[in-house]
């Protein structure tokens, strides 16, 4: 489970590429609404 596992989403941030851990539409909740609660 690193950089090198595909089927994980810090591996497929390596890898540049998209799947059902790292999908590219944007999802309901985005990144911008998790740290607006911090």
């Amino acid at each position: 489970m690193g950089r090198g596992d595909k089927k994980t989403k810090k591996g497929k941030i390596f890898a540049a590429s998209y799947g059902n851990s790292r999908p590219k539409k944007k999802n309901k909740t985005s990144k911008t609404a998790k740290t607006k609660k911090k």
